[in-house]
């Protein structure tokens, strides 16, 4: 394994690179503030700027860890934050790491998470080692599962109310999507 940490990818649209503190006004109007964003996330959306520039001062900080993994995902064209993906979880024994991801609703339904989500993954399996790549997301949020799906995540079972709901209370249903070297492999070989 090679710890690498979150260095900065590029793809046809987008960049992705370490937070910044100063990125905070975009984030928190981008889609931390949003209910519709926020909505099946693990954190509760932010009600005040000030929980946002706490946070991104914190992940600018944490970014100097060659163990962190975490980029803003910045929309080329304009140079605006956009969304958000990241490792919150990694075995480096084991060789895996979960991938989380969240992005600004002005930017839906354009393939712009699937086009994130696969540069992360090339270079989580490709340059830094890992020998899996795994995502969870609510049964019902759809979308998140056709990016996984997208990017050759294949379906390995649902956590039956595996996940409350910070915005409701409601117990939802957890699908776990995971890619292996092996599959990364092959789908590289066929492009």
């Amino acid at each position: 394994m090679n710890q690498l940490g979150s260095r900065v990818l590029t793809t046809q649209r987008l960049i992705l690179r370490p937070f910044r503190a100063t990125d905070a006004e975009q984030a928190f109007s981008g889609w931390m503030s949003d209910p519709a964003v926020t909505k099946y996330l693990t954190w509760e959306r932010h009600e005040s700027i000030f929980l946002t520039r706490q946070l991104l001062a914190a992940w600018e900080q944490e970014a100097k860890l060659l163990t962190t993994y975490h980029w803003a995902i910045v929309w080329r064209e304009t140079g605006v934050v956009i969304g958000d993906i990241s490792v919150p979880t990694a075995d480096m024994r084991s060789q895996w790491a979960e991938v989380a991801y969240c992005l600004s609703r002005a930017f839906w339904g354009r393939g712009i998470m699937t086009e994130a989500l696969s540069a992360v993954i090339d270079f989580l399996i490709g340059k830094v080692g890992f020998l899996r790549i795994e995502a969870k997301h609510a049964t019902e949020n759809v979308a998140s599962g056709r990016v996984m799906e997208k990017c050759g995540m294949q379906l390995e079972g649902v956590l039956r109310k595996g996940h409350r709901l910070l915005s409701t209370g409601e117990l939802v249903d957890i699908a776990i999507r995971a890619i292996l070297r092996e599959e990364w492999e092959a789908r590289k070989a066929q492009q």
